[in-house]
């Protein structure tokens, strides 16, 4: 399928790797030109080296932590007025309600919900200007079905998808769509991390711990990151010009809801 994207614009948030990784190929792969983030320069360059010579697009790798408003200046002048902008930010730690404190929230915050906010304001004016353009915000299951012991993430993100209900709507006369993607377990890092706390907790090995995990999926598996990436496209695509303001979970049917 033409995505119709192509000689298009994009910042990808957190791309180094996993999901971010998965949406920024994917969009290379339709075409379009990169901006891409990630706090450690090494990794994130490599990356960018391997979408370029893969896809023959241009990618621009930015070093910096993108919960600052340091990280975020870097990043948008590398990209001022991109046509799209994938919205990531790698998840709080787990843990039990007792174990955070003001300031672990202040810090969830600023990562999955104040940061994303703060590059939708600063790229919107010009998407608005010009008719055209697409978000896109990587939140979480748990917006849908909370996580006992995500609760830091629960907070930040459901907090991230009420804002996104009402400015969705109020940009989408002007052709720019904001969307959400909701990703249950998916064979990335983040999943390792959580893997290894269910192991640590239950004092079972990562295979079982894995296994136990996966077992709660009706699909039977964990999800790969070209199955995030292809869904991340398809929304920044102008087949995705009447989808506004949706949360869509990719979970394997994990979150058993109609709605």
């Amino acid at each position: 399928m033409d995505l119709g994207i192509k000689g298009k614009t994009a910042i990808v948030c957190a791309a180094s790797k996993g999901l971010g990784r998965g949406c920024a190929e994917a969009l290379a792969g339709a075409g379009v030109d990169l901006v891409i983030n990630a706090r450690s320069a090494g990794p994130l360059e490599q990356t960018a080296r391997e979408i370029a010579e893969k896809y023959g697009v241009k990618v621009t790798a930015v070093a910096a932590d993108i919960s600052t408003e340091e990280g975020r200046a870097k990043v948008l002048a590398a990209m001022p007025n991109p046509d799209i902008l994938v919205n990531n930010a790698g998840g709080p730690p787990p843990g039990m309600w007792h174990d955070w404190d003001r300031e672990d929230f202040i810090k969830a915050l600023d990562a999955n919900m104040l940061a994303p906010i703060a590059m939708m304001k600063a790229v919107l004016p010009a998407m608005m200007d010009q008719g055209w353009g697409r978000v896109v915000n990587i939140t979480s299951q748990s917006v849908k079905s909370p996580i006992a012991v995500l609760g830091l993430s629960n907070s930040a993100r459901a907090g991230l998808t009420g804002y996104v209900g009402g400015t969705s709507r109020q940009v989408a006369s002007k052709g720019v769509n904001i969307n959400n993607l909701l990703p249950g377990i998916h064979a990335t890092d983040r999943a390792v991390s959580l893997d290894q706390g269910v192991s640590a907790a239950q004092g079972i090995s990562m295979e079982a711990a894995k296994a136990q995990r996966a077992a709660t999926i009706p699909a039977g598996r964990y999800g790969t990151t070209e199955e995030f990436g292809a869904m991340c496209a398809f929304l920044c695509s102008e087949k995705a010009g009447f989808i506004v303001g949706q949360n869509i979970l990719l979970d394997g049917g994990a979150v058993n809801a109609t709605l």
